[in-house]
């Protein structure tokens, strides 16, 4: 029903391994990977290939949290097995980036956004943003938050992978800095994201306040800040595939403020608990496939 395949292994490694079950006998498969650089650029690329989520293996086994760990592991692979690969996953083809150019003035280009588009996902997400941001132009005037859920150290490779296909600017987030146009940010792994108002620049916020449901970075930490900003700002909000309700809450505050907000429809999510909840909630304007996210969310700018 479900293979875990392990991206280090001798004589074949685990990407070549994931190629051949893709391409022989398609299956759900979640990958296992350690905490370091090269794992994590390589789950990326599993992920990309046709993988439908990963598990961090722990650092040290005498260390880990055995409940937490048999928990998580148990809840991803039940719902590997209710995802259905219906054929060969290849590598994520991204189109040419065909969206109007805006002309940014000097000083919007510094600080004075006016449009800020928040977009949460889980599993499934890295795929998906393959789909979503690369398509972005990169003198958008707007910032574009990111919430996926992944631990530390895996969502600066997701930003480099992304930043490198990308011609808008991806990068991890960082604490106090400046929000800024034409820039994508993810929020950390183990950190929650807020964005604040000082002194009329938009700043990020980063901590280890306790975690929501279990997560951090949260969706809804991230979006309930982002719908505190007031109406000076125009608020697009965006949820992805992703097992949970983390987001709905969040799109709803920010749907009471006037912003739009979208959901990925349930035939193109690998996953579609995050939008479920967020649509059951009366948190969503539009329901949209994955490949239209992109095109309406450069409409609206």
């Amino acid at each position: 029903d479900v293979v875990t395949l392990d991206v280090e292994m001798p004589v074949m490694d685990g990407l070549k391994a994931l190629e051949i079950i893709m391409d022989e006998h398609p299956l759900p498969v979640v990958m296992l990977s350690s905490l370091t650089k090269e794992s994590a650029d390589a789950t990326l690329k599993a992920l990309s290939l046709g993988a439908v989520d990963f598990i961090p293996k722990p650092k040290n086994i005498f260390k880990m949290h055995a409940d937490e760990m048999r928990a998580q592991l148990n809840e991803k692979i039940k719902t590997a097995a209710k995802i259905k690969i219906e054929k060969k996953h290849s590598s994520i083809h991204v189109p040419a980036v065909k969206g109007p150019h805006f002309k940014l003035e000097d000083s919007m280009r510094k600080k004075n956004i006016k449009k800020i588009i928040a977009i949460g996902t889980s599993t499934g997400g890295p795929k998906a943003l393959q789909q979503v941001i690369p398509l972005l132009p990169k003198d958008m005037p707007a910032s574009v938050l990111i919430v996926q859920h992944m631990p530390a150290g895996f969502t600066k490779s997701l930003a480099e992978r992304l930043n490198s296909i990308s011609e808008i600017y991806v990068k991890e987030a960082e604490d106090s800095e400046v929000l800024l146009p034409g820039h994508v940010y993810i929020a950390p792994g183990d950190f929650h994201m807020k964005i604040a108002n000082v002194y009329g620049e938009y700043r990020i916020q980063l901590s280890k306040e306790k975690a929501v449901f279990g997560l951090r970075p949260s969706v809804d930490v991230m979006m309930s800040s982002i719908a505190k900003l007031g109406d000076k700002i125009k608020l697009i909000a965006v949820i992805m595939t992703g097992m949970g309700s983390d987001g709905a809450e969040g799109m709803k505050k920010i749907k009471e403020q006037n912003g739009l907000t979208i959901a990925q429809d349930e035939e193109t999510c690998i996953v579609y608990g995050m939008p479920k909840s967020a649509i059951d909630l009366g948190g969503v304007d539009e329901i949209v496939p994955l490949h239209v996210i992109a095109s309406r969310i450069i409409s609206l700018m």
